[in-house]
């Protein structure tokens, strides 16, 4: 039994734990395509509305694993990593229309600070912290860091984060706007539980669609994207979510969303 990877299920919610914690939830070949495989599970389980990615101990994710990289044994090279590991993770989070938090609980260095930065939601704890860390060792950005780095914070910051390897604070990355939310050790798993069981029983169906635009505008010209937008409110205006929203609304009481 792969114990890499561990997934609960609960309030609608799965919780994927990155469970290498002896070697900071760095990636190896197995991980790696644990993570691609439980993601599409996820994806079609209909008990599944929102999605917790999260690491086991003190850090989420250090990256590549590079004991791996460097075991002349083990070593699956790096377009295989990159090929078969990383970018078929990053457009599956993109791709699946449920909502994911990445709730970063310690250290996310390389790979895995990109792979947290491109959920829907990024919420930290206050003593976690980001790293590009690849240039410290000759390499340059993967895993969609050069994509969504310098939409998130500008061109110049990012550019320079790059460069530099700098470690950035939980508070400094909120400030920064690169993540959504910084929040005290203390009060991080019910901020986490809190916001997950939020999104899960919101209109999972419009959440869908806003991550379509929010995805589609990062390539559109701004008659594209208005275009989209107006195709998907109709599609959003035909769900039974809006029927619900809006029914809830006029009797004034709680909505019931079933996410279609």
């Amino acid at each position: 039994m792969n114990e890499s990877i561990l997934v609960k299920i609960e309030n609608k919610v799965a919780t994927i734990t990155l469970n290498r914690p002896k070697a900071f939830n760095s990636f190896n070949r197995e991980m790696a395509l644990s993570l691609q495989s439980i993601l599409d599970e996820c994806e079609t389980n209909d008990e599944v509305r929102a999605i917790v990615l999260t690491g086991e101990g003190k850090a989420f994710c250090a990256g590549q694993d590079l004991k791996e990289v460097t075991d002349p044994e083990l070593n699956p090279g790096f377009k295989k990593i990159l090929d078969e590991h990383y970018n078929p993770i990053i457009s599956r989070i993109r791709k699946i229309e449920k909502p994911i938090i990445a709730a970063v609980n310690g250290v996310a260095a390389g790979a895995g600070a990109n792979i947290a930065l491109a959920c829907d939601v990024v919420i930290a704890d206050e003593k976690a912290s980001f790293i590009q860390a690849f240039s410290l060792i000759g390499l340059v950005p993967d895993s969609a860091g050069t994509f969504f780095l310098p939409r998130l914070i500008g061109f110049q910051k990012a550019q320079a984060l790059a460069m530099l390897g700098d470690k950035i604070s939980s508070e400094e990355a909120e400030k920064m706007g690169m993540i959504y939310k910084s929040v005290p050790v203390e009060e991080f798993d019910e901020m986490v539980s809190k916001l997950a069981i939020k999104l899960a029983n919101m209109p999972t169906k419009a959440l869908g669609l806003i991550k379509e635009l929010f995805n589609s505008s990062m390539t559109n010209t701004l008659d594209q994207q208005l275009a989209l937008e107006s195709k998907l409110q109709i599609e959003a205006a035909s769900s039974n979510d809006y029927a619900e929203g809006v029914t809830a609304f006029i009797e004034k009481r709680k909505p019931n969303f079933k996410g279609n």
